[in-house]
């Protein structure tokens, strides 16, 4: 399985998405600092939300195979930066969250503005595209990822 680094704001599911892919209950929980277990990096949205923080997300997605830029269906902006994948030395792909609760076309055109090739709609409640993402960890590719 391919480690995978979730990077988003606060409240867009980034810890409820970490235990519908480990398939344990669903329960809110804060996460306070960079959880690091087995496949799966959990950051806080702090971390991405305030650029005295955001380094700390560099250094670790040099600690992944995968860089998921997560954004929540619902919202009204995104923080990523257009081209913002050209940066990372990692393949980024777009996981946009809580498609129940809005039309995910604006998330996932924001995710794709990036530079997300791949995209997975998801929701972790109902499970969702939750299976697709496990499925595509699973896929065996070089750790520096060659951009098509």
């Amino acid at each position: 399985m391919r480690k995978i680094i979730f990077i988003g704001r606060s409240g867009v599911g980034k810890t409820t998405l970490k235990q519908a892919l480990r398939k344990e209950k669903i329960e809110y929980k804060k996460t306070q600092y960079i959880d690091w277990q087995d496949w799966i990096i959990d950051t806080p949205g702090e971390y991405c939300e305030n650029k005295n923080l955001g380094c700390a997300l560099g250094l670790y997605a040099y600690e992944s195979d995968v860089v998921g830029l997560l954004v929540a269906a619902n919202e009204w902006y995104s923080l990523f930066s257009p081209n913002m994948v050209g940066m990372v030395s990692r393949e980024c792909v777009g996981i946009v969250t809580k498609c129940d609760l809005a039309d995910p076309s604006r998330a996932e055109q924001w995710l794709r503005l990036t530079g997300c090739k791949k995209i997975f709609h998801v929701n972790s409640l109902t499970g969702e595209g939750v299976e697709e993402l496990i499925e595509y960890l699973k896929i065996d590719k070089p750790r520096y990822y060659d951009y098509e």
